[in-house]
């Protein structure tokens, strides 16, 4: 029997490491090997390496090699940023603000604080996704210390107003970081066009390697130590550096930068297509997100009268890798927290279907997903008692 082609959808989740990115990285597990802290000849030649991918990196983000520091993943950078600032300012306030629609990464660290005494105001955001900037400029106040609010939303795909509420920041002299783990290689950033203080990124978002990431900390910014143990990243974050990882991460970032322009009209205009295609022909469905300011790979739906989780598994069987969410909370049972605030009601969020597009993903494959969809929708619909409802409540409306 034939295998069945698999068709990857759900590159928001993480991403095939780059064949050339893979050919980078070998030699740092065999040939340049050594500990970068080491003094030796073999030592001195990863610390060579590490820092000149450090220097690429910065170019990419047109940032100071300084201002870059390695981790071992977004999380880690995100948890940096807002545990860092938090101990190291409290005594000039304990007020923190975020949004309703961060990734758990950002709401876990600051819902820690909370517990630990700090107050955090969470702004709502439209029924876009959109966070406003005056909203930000409202909520702070005299003890605010951090503001931290996303590039791009992982779930679905909403771009926020970074650069002017970065400036509101700058204004009121409180210290603004962005989760920009989705927009890492899918948009380009301007560190000093941005403004922000600081920014979270992970190299297995765009074709390099999990297990390593980087946070950008303004020159001059001084935040408390995240990991302690060690000098490295000038004495900031402590524990030998993934030499390998670091190298396969700036290989991916510089290939994604070089090849942004044009990668990223293709994705738009197969995003678009897809979702011209879903809601003309699968009825009841609904696009999740800002229609034009969104990620370019991002399509998220609902499906009203039917659960999402039936969709992936159906989806499963006939070949596509979706998801109806973040990655991080795949296994939770709760509808998602940021479907939620946008304005769905529970049983229209449960209906959801994220699918994040890739390099490697063709028109020819969105025909497909539309067809199965079809399928699978009508089949989880004869099946459902809430379409039902809905269908005698029709026909009473339509004989009156």
């Amino acid at each position: 029997m034939e295998q069945q082609q698999r068709v990857y959808l759900d590159h928001a989740a993480t991403t095939p490491v780059h064949p050339e990115v893979v050919k980078t990285m070998v030699p740092y597990f065999t040939e340049y090997f050594g500990n970068p802290s080491s003094f030796y000849q073999t030592g001195r030649e990863a610390r060579k390496r590490l820092e000149e991918a450090r220097d690429r990196i910065a170019r990419v983000f047109n940032a100071d090699p300084g201002e870059i520091y390695f981790t071992a993943c977004g999380t880690e950078s995100d948890n940096w940023a807002i545990k860092g600032t938090a101990l190291s300012r409290q005594k000039q306030g304990r007020h923190i603000i975020t949004s309703a629609i961060e990734h758990h990464a950002v709401l876990h660290a600051c819902e820690d604080l909370e517990k630990q005494g700090f107050e955090l105001t969470v702004l709502p955001v439209d029924q876009d996704g959109l966070v406003s900037p005056e909203s930000v400029r409202g909520a702070i106040r005299e003890d605010t210390i951090l503001v931290t609010i996303m590039m791009a939303n992982n779930e679905i795909g909403t771009l926020q107003p970074i650069k002017e509420i970065a400036a509101i920041c700058r204004e009121n002299k409180v210290l603004f970081h962005s989760d920009t783990v989705q927009a890492g290689g899918a948009l380009p950033i301007d560190v000093k066009d941005l403004g922000a203080d600081m920014l979270s990124f992970s190299a297995h978002k765009f074709y390099g390697p999990k297990g390593v990431g980087l946070l950008y900390m303004r020159k001059g910014l001084r935040i408390a130590n995240f990991l302690s143990g060690g000098a490295q990243e000038k004495n900031r974050r402590g524990g030998t550096e993934n030499v390998a990882g670091i190298m396969g991460m700036a290989k991916a970032l510089e290939l994604a930068h070089e090849k942004m322009e044009l990668e990223s009209r293709r994705l738009i205009t197969l995003r678009d297509y897809l979702i011209q295609q879903l809601l003309k022909r699968v009825p009841h469905t609904r696009l999740n997100g800002h229609p034009e300011k969104r990620l370019p790979n991002n399509v998220n739906v609902s499906f009203e009268f039917i659960e999402g989780e039936s969709i992936l598994l159906m989806l499963d069987h006939y070949g596509f890798e979706c998801s109806s969410g973040s990655a991080c909370t795949s296994g939770s049972l709760d509808p998602s927290h940021v479907l939620l605030a946008i304005g769905l009601p529970h049983e229209i969020a449960h209906g959801s279907l994220r699918v994040s597009l890739g390099q490697s993903n063709t028109r020819e494959q969105m025909d497909k997903l539309v067809e199965s969809l079809e399928q699978i929708v009508s089949r989880l619909r004869d099946m459902s008692p809430l379409y039902a409802d809905y269908q005698k409540k029709k026909l009473t409306q339509d004989d009156k």
